[in-house]
């Protein structure tokens, strides 16, 4: 039983804590770097605030004969509400499929830390509370492909120059 069960993952980027932080906040290039490998995304709606959040769809590409969508055969859709806001240490955040399938129930945390470093920044997703379908596995082999994906928007050479230090 994964009810309990939790994922860490972690990687420095050589970015700031704001930049990263805002990265996570910024629905147009939240979209970019969040939906794993060659998954594409859309949001829904966005509320930067606490208590506020965000519906996403994730799209598998129609190709892809090995995943199938825990909303629809190609989409995994999920709802996340934001619980704290830190600038620019910390983010939680409530996050539940949308899905018929009962494994997939109620709500995991993903907690965002941002920690500054003397080579960049160390970014910690910390998932707890995995519903049952959802295989730690997984969840920390997507986390993982979503923070290469961060830390080459930023470490790139043409890198994210509208998300200056603030």
């Amino acid at each position: 039983m994964t009810e309990n069960s939790s994922t860490r993952t972690s990687r420095v980027i050589q970015a700031s804590p704001e930049n990263l932080y805002n990265a996570f906040l910024d629905p147009e290039i939240l979209v970019t770097w969040l939906p794993p490998a060659q998954m594409t995304g859309k949001i829904h709606h966005f509320d930067g605030r606490v208590g506020g959040g965000y519906t996403m769809s994730l799209f598998y590409p129609p190709e892809e004969k090995n995943f199938h969508g825990k909303t629809t055969e190609k989409e995994d859709m999920v709802n996340v509400r934001f619980l704290e806001l830190v600038p620019p240490s910390k983010i939680v955040q409530a996050i539940s499929f949308v899905s018929d399938n009962p494994d997939l129930e109620g709500e995991m945390t993903m907690i965002a830390s941002f920690e500054k470093l003397s080579s960049g920044t160390e970014v910690i997703l910390l998932f707890s509370n995995l519903p049952p379908g959802l295989r730690p596995e997984d969840n920390a082999a997507g986390a993982e492909i979503s923070l290469n994906q961060l830390a080459q928007r930023f470490e790139s050479s043409t890198g994210v120059n509208s998300l200056n230090d603030q």
